[in-house]
């Protein structure tokens, strides 16, 4: 929810942008920037993305009282202290009520169905309740992996479902199609990944869209809930299971191909830092022009925060306003949180907004209802009731999900341990669509404000389009928030009216 305050008084919406449009406010650049350069930081806090609007956070609540404003902090989300096994049922039971909820609620649903854990979870769980339409999309690069294979005997295995394969090398689309012209892309309240995968999305939805489904889907928050961070090393470490913290940052540190010392290292100093000094280093670090992250002998795995690989973007005047902003963020900052505790609620909060642009780009671009029921508050609550180290298991992939998915889902699919990369696609649709991307990140309007250094930028374009080392997802963000800046529907009379109100006689 956002809100905001004008001579006229007080006026609040689950929207940013009618406020913004209200008021007359731009977007809030310094928020932009850090998003794109900083890991690990509540960058949002209470500020919506224009500035002079107001945002209220998972778990706090407005309280108006006599014109004053106030975000109270209440119960939400509190970590608990369940182990794996005391809180399978409820996860078991939130995730069930969630998805039959939904299913229960239209004639014609949807879902996606990857082959994974997540999806196969939510199609098994609606199939059960109604007849559904599955779609598994894959594509030229994706064909090696064993998505398709796993949807396809999904779909056999589990009554009631139709299922749909889209290929999306068949329908000649990939990633950063269809951006050349900005006034065609739908609006949202902040950037969305979602904008560069458009055609990608359409060719996907189709299917469900022909079906005349009223409801899609999707298993998106899977990897917040039912696995966990890295940093739950840090966490174990200081709830005291010392021992258990090392063997198991051992184990992570060979299967990044790193000595153990080095992960060892990093676990030990992020422990005994607060969030609030970690911040006031990395805000020092930031203004002296340290563009990649300092974490001693590796990289920011186990750190409470870090520069990303974008910061090295930033411009004097850029790194002066992301400091400004850290600084700010240290003195909110408490000292009582835990580092994975700290990074599952960001990660939600990034997840939960990116799940809600793209619902709102589906609702504008097919008129269809995107729905993750594995992002509702009961299952969040119930999976976060076990603390992340908990929901780990040496050798098992998400342990937490063998455990409350059986007999929901076919074992043999809870068994899968292999993920699909998309790098190779993502790689090939720079490559197609080199000259639309240079042209936006030539017009940038965030290096026009001398925020960014664009030479630097399109080098890092032109050795992605090259197929070498780069920031893939930072240059993904950055072609997506550049698109939603000059794309902002703030004009007044695109939100609001004024109507005459008759005089009583």
């Amino acid at each position: 929810m956002y809100w905001t305050a004008d001579k006229h008084g007080f006026w609040w919406a689950t929207r940013a942008t009618p406020l913004a449009a209200l008021v007359g406010s731009s977007p809030d650049l310094p928020l932009l920037l850090a998003e794109l350069s900083l890991s690990g930081v509540d960058v949002r806090h209470t500020d919506g993305p224009y500035n002079g609007v107001r945002r209220v956070p998972p778990g706090h609540a407005l309280v108006v009282d006599d014109g004053s404003y106030e975000a109270k902090v209440t119960s939400l989300h509190r970590p608990g202290t369940r182990n794996l096994l005391d809180g399978t049922d409820a996860v078991r039971d939130a995730v069930t009520a969630a998805v039959t909820r939904r299913a229960k609620s239209w004639e014609r649903i949807s879902t996606d169905l990857s082959g994974g854990i997540d999806s196969g979870c939510v199609t098994s769980v609606a199939a059960s309740t109604r007849p559904l339409m599955a779609v598994t999309y894959t594509d030229t690069h994706m064909r090696g992996c064993d998505d398709v294979p796993y949807a396809r005997r999904l779909a056999a295995a589990v009554g009631g479902i139709a299922h749909e394969l889209v290929d999306g090398s068949t329908a000649d689309v990939r990633h950063f199609d269809g951006l050349a012209d900005p006034d065609q892309l739908p609006s949202t309240d902040t950037p969305s990944l979602a904008t560069a995968l458009l055609a990608i999305k359409g060719a996907q939805l189709a299917p469900a869209v022909a079906y005349g489904s009223q409801a899609h889907l999707t298993g998106r928050g899977g990897d917040n809930v039912l696995d966990a961070v890295n940093t739950r090393l840090v966490d174990q470490y200081l709830a005291g299971d010392r021992r258990t913290a090392f063997l198991r940052t051992t184990d992570y540190a060979r299967s990044r191909l790193t000595a153990p010392w080095r992960m060892w290292w990093q676990l030990c100093n992020t422990a005994k830092q607060s969030y609030p000094n970690a911040l006031e280093r990395l805000a020092h670090g930031i203004s002296a022009g340290i563009s990649e992250p300092r974490s001693g002998p590796t990289g920011p795995q186990l750190l409470w925060c870090s520069p990303t690989r974008a910061a090295r973007w930033l411009t004097p005047t850029g790194r002066a306003l992301v400091t400004e902003l850290i600084s700010t963020r240290s003195r909110a900052a408490t000292g009582q949180i835990t580092p994975a505790v700290l990074h599952e609620r960001l990660a939600l909060e990034w997840m939960a907004n990116s799940h809600a642009q793209f619902a709102e780009i589906a609702r504008q671009r097919w008129n269809l209802a995107i729905h993750a029921p594995l992002l509702d508050t009961t299952v969040v609550d119930a999976c976060l009731s076990i603390p992340s180290y908990e929901r780990v298991r040496p050798g098992t992939y998400k342990p937490l999900a063998q455990a409350a998915f059986t007999g929901l889902v076919p074992r043999w699919l809870l068994g899968r341990g292999t993920k699909t990369d998309f790098t190779t696609s993502l790689y090939e649709g720079l490559a197609r669509n080199a000259s639309t991307l240079r042209q936006i990140l030539k017009s940038s309007l965030l290096a026009e404000a001398g925020l960014l250094d664009q030479q630097r930028i399109l080098a890092d374009l032109d050795r992605a389009v090259a197929g070498a080392d780069a920031p893939l997802a930072h240059l993904h963000t950055l072609v997506v928030t550049e698109l939603w800046v000059r794309r902002l529907p703030t004009n007044y009379a695109t939100w609001w009216q004024t109507e005459e109100v008759p005089a009583w006689r």
